[in-house]
């Protein structure tokens, strides 16, 4: 509520979005230790490909996804905005980063498992909650 309050600004939704995509970096890199580890590979061009990915591509992947959602948000509701669907979507993302972390070190130091699996389940409900959150007190705002 309170960013939505703040007015509409672009800077505010790249930055979450940003954040998150850092945060997705670092947390990618303990898996990728332990692959190069085990397969005796070198981890220099692993992580570049990781940084393009995550830096990059996974930045206008989420534009791109956050249109398709105001699209679809446009069949229960005129009210929202696709400023308002972006930062919820954005923050819902940003807000999951601490279970994405966490599935991070695990698949770092435990490797592929169920623990894992259980993980990206959580994250996956965590960015559901606060999207559908998000835009529950956009269309307060709005109305």
């Amino acid at each position: 509520r309170r960013l939505i309050d703040m007015g509409r600004r672009e800077d505010r939704a790249l930055a979450c979005m940003m954040g998150y995509a850092v945060l997705g970096f670092v947390s990618v890199l303990p898996r990728l230790a332990r692959e190069a580890h085990d397969n005796g590979s070198e981890l220099t061009p692993l992580m570049g490909a990781a940084l393009m990915g995550w830096i990059f591509l996974l930045p206008l992947l989420a534009y791109a996804i956050s249109g398709l959602l105001y699209l679809a948000t446009l069949v229960f509701t005129k009210r929202l905005n696709s400023y308002s669907v972006r930062l919820a979507l954005f923050w819902a993302l940003l807000a999951s980063a601490p279970v994405m972390l966490l599935r991070g070190l695990v698949l770092g130091f435990i490797g592929e498992g169920i623990q894992a699996d259980l993980l990206w389940v959580l994250q996956a409900g965590v960015v559901v909650w606060f999207f559908v959150a998000g835009l529950r007190e956009a269309g307060v705002q709005q109305a």
